[in-house]
């Protein structure tokens, strides 16, 4: 993947003094050669899947261009053992967060739904209707509510990271979430009511 010259630098240290010098990404590159199977196999360790390992590799790397500039390593080997092992933990984490936000909403489906149930108790497409109605809804919130619902249940995000990407309060957050909800609710009940009548 990587092309260079040959060089004397042979030391981590050094590759890394020499990139923090210079800001040329050359020197990362014989970091990534070097050490990009110990960052997989750690990768593969937490993670479990072979695709998800290499984007993690690769999003570790990136991320060294900006960490090396920052911080003061000393043994580069276990501190890249380390943040790797980090970068996965935190992975895992955002995806079952994302999940668990998901099956949120899925819970909060009946309550979104609940007069749906009484209207069509036999329809056995009912669960593919509201969700295209659900989808539709969303479209139909106000501006802040669809961001920090979009956010928070689909993105994962926790309270505190919707109110840093939106630059809304966390109660202006939690607000806009619990009232878009109600809004879904009474949104997808009128469709419903529409169809019945």
């Amino acid at each position: 993947m990587f092309h260079f010259k040959k060089t004397n630098i042979e030391t981590d240290n050094e590759l890394i003094a020499s990139y923090k010098r210079s800001g040329d990404n050359k020197f990362v590159g014989e970091l990534f050669k070097r050490y990009s199977h110990l960052v997989f196999c750690v990768c593969m360790k937490y993670l479990k899947d072979e695709d998800e390992s290499k984007d993690a590799v690769m999003q570790v790397f990136e991320k060294l261009l900006d960490d090396l500039k920052r911080f003061n390593i000393e043994n580069f080997k276990s501190w890249l053992h380390t943040t790797s092992k980090n970068h996965c933990l935190m992975y895992l984490r955002t995806k079952q967060s994302i999940f668990m936000k998901k099956d949120e909403l899925k819970k909060d489906y009946p309550v979104l739904m609940e007069s749906a149930y009484e209207l069509h108790p036999d329809n056995v497409n009912l669960k593919e209707g509201y969700l295209s109605h659900l989808r539709k809804a969303v479209e139909e919130l106000c501006d802040e509510q669809k961001i920090c619902i979009e956010l928070f249940y689909l993105k994962g995000k926790c309270y505190q990271e919707v109110a840093e990407t939106t630059g809304f309060s966390m109660l202006q957050v939690k607000s806009f979430i619990q009232n878009g909800k109600r809004n879904l609710k009474i949104y997808i009940q009128s469709k419903y009511e529409q169809q019945a009548k």
